[in-house]
C-alpha cells in the first residue's frame, strides 16, 4: 500500500493519459444526432445517476466498511465511473452503429469520468484535503460549474475549431492520411487547453472527440470524412487494447500488495449487483429506454481505469495509512470482478438482446 501510495503522482499522469486517449476515441466514434432524446439517457446517468451513485455507494461504504462518512463518499465517487474501454464488447464497434444500448453505454461512459470530479473534490474538501471555500463557494465554482460546464463549451468548440482546419486542408487537396499525428496531437491539445483554463480534461477530450468530424460531413468532403474516421477510430482502438491489457495487468499485480478482507469483497458485489441497477432504475424510465434494454444498461455499470485515476488522485491529495488501504483493496476488488462478471457475461446477453431485437422487428412485419 505505502509504495502504491508514494508512486501516485506518476499514477495520477499514466491514468490521466490513458483516459484522454481512449475518450477522444470514443467521441469520434459516437454519431449520435443532437437531440434530446438521443442524449437524455446517457446525461441522465452521467448526471443525477452518478449522485445516486456515489450517494447509494456512500452509504454502503459506511455501513459495511465502518468509513466516515465523507471517506465513504470518497470511495463511492471513485468508484462511480464506468469505463468505456472495458466496455469494448458492449460499446459502439463504428461510427455508423446506433443501437440504443451500445450507445447509452458508449456515451455514458465518455461523459461520467469528468463528472465524477465534483464527488471526489467535495469528499476530499470534507476529510480536509481540499478547500471548499467559505459556503462550499469554491466547490460550487471551481469544481463543479466551471471545469464540467466550462470543458463541456470548450470541448465542443475546440472539436469544431479543428475539424474546420481539416475541411479547409481538405478542400485544398490534403489528403488528410497523418491521422496518428492528427490523434495524438488533438488529445495533447485538449490536455494544454484543460490545464490553461482549469477545466476538466476529461470532458474537453471526450467533447472534442464527438465534434472534431462534424464540419468534414458535407457532400463533397463525406468519403474523406469517413475514411479519416475509420482510421482514426482505428488507431484509437489499438491504443484501447493497450489500456485494456495494462489495466488488468496493474489490477493483477496490485492485487498481491494489498490485504484483501471478505467485507471488501462483499462491498464490490453489492456494488456491482444493486447500487449500480438501482441508480440505472432511478433515473431512466420506459419512455426512454424499454425495459429490457434499461436492464442491460444497468447491468454493464463496468469499472475500470477512471477509477484508477480519481484513486491516484486522492492518494496525491493526502490520502494515506488506513484510509489509503482500504480505498485501495476496495477499489482493486470491485475493477477485478468487474473485469470477470462484465468481461464473462457481455457476449452471451448483447447477443441474446440483439436476437430478440430481430425477432421483434421480424414479428411486427
Amino acid at each position: 500500500t505505502q509504495a502504491l501510495v508514494g508512486d501516485a503522482p506518476l499514477l495520477v499522469v499514466i491514468t490521466e493519459v490513458a483516459v484522454l486517449i481512449s475518450l477522444f476515441a470514443v467521441g469520434i466514434r459516437l454519431r449520435v444526432p443532437p437531440t434530446w432524446r438521443a442524449w437524455a439517457p446517457a446525461l441522465l446517468l452521467a448526471g443525477p445517476g452518478m449522485a445516486v451513485t456515489i450517494g447509494l455507494a456512500a452509504l454502503l461504504g459506511h455501513w459495511l466498511l465502518a468509513l466516515s462518512l465523507p471517506a465513504a463518499m470518497l470511495l463511492g465517487a471513485i468508484l462511480a465511473p464506468t469505463d468505456p474501454v472495458l466496455a469494448s464488447d458492449v460499446q459502439l464497434r463504428s461510427n455508423a452503429d446506433s443501437e440504443p444500448v451500445r450507445t447509452t453505454i458508449t456515451a455514458e461512459g465518455g461523459m461520467n469520468d469528468g463528472s465524477a470530479l465534483p464527488g471526489v473534490m467535495l469528499a476530499l474538501g470534507l476529510l480536509d484535503m481540499h478547500d471548499l471555500g467559505e459556503g462550499w463557494r469554491h466547490w460550487w465554482v471551481s469544481d463543479l460549474l466551471w471545469p464540467i460546464g466550462g470543458g463541456a463549451v470548450i470541448g465542443p468548440a475546440g472539436g469544431w475549431l479543428l475539424g474546420a482546419v481539416l475541411r479547409w486542408r481538405a478542400r485544398a487537396g490534403d489528403p488528410l492520411l497523418r491521422d496518428e499525428l492528427l490523434y495524438v496531437g488533438a488529445v495533447a491539445l485538449c490536455y494544454g487547453i484543460s490545464l490553461a483554463l482549469e477545466v476538466s480534461s476529461f470532458v474537453v477530450a471526450f467533447a472534442a472527440g464527438v465534434l472534431v468530424m462534424r464540419p468534414l460531413e458535407t457532400d463533397e468532403l463525406e468519403p474523406k470524412a469517413q475514411a479519416l474516421a475509420e482510421r482514426l477510430h482505428d488507431f484509437g482502438e489499438r491504443f484501447e487494447r493497450l489500456i485494456e491489457a495494462a489495466m488488468v495487468l496493474f489490477v493483477g499485480v496490485a492485487l498481491h500488495s494489498v490485504a484483501i478482507g471478505p467485507m471488501h469483497l462483499v462491498y464490490a458485489l453489492a456494488l456491482l449487483l444493486v447500487v449500480r441497477p438501482l441508480s440505472v432504475l432511478a433515473v431512466l424510465h420506459g419512455r426512454l429506454l424499454p425495459g429490457r434494454q434499461r436492464l442491460l444498461v444497468a447491468w454493464f455499470g463496468i469499472r475500470g481505469i477512471g477509477s484508477l485515476f480519481y484513486l491516484a488522485f486522492a492518494m496525491e491529495h493526502g490520502v494515506s495509512g488506513t484510509l489509503a488501504h482500504e480505498l485501495l483493496a476496495t477499489t482493486l476488488v470491485c475493477l477485478a470482478l468487474s473485469i470477470v462478471l462484465h468481461g464473462v457475461s457481455a457476449q452471451p446477453l448483447v447477443r441474446a438482446a440483439e436476437d430478440h431485437e430481430l425477432h421483434q422487428e421480424a414479428a411486427s412485419r
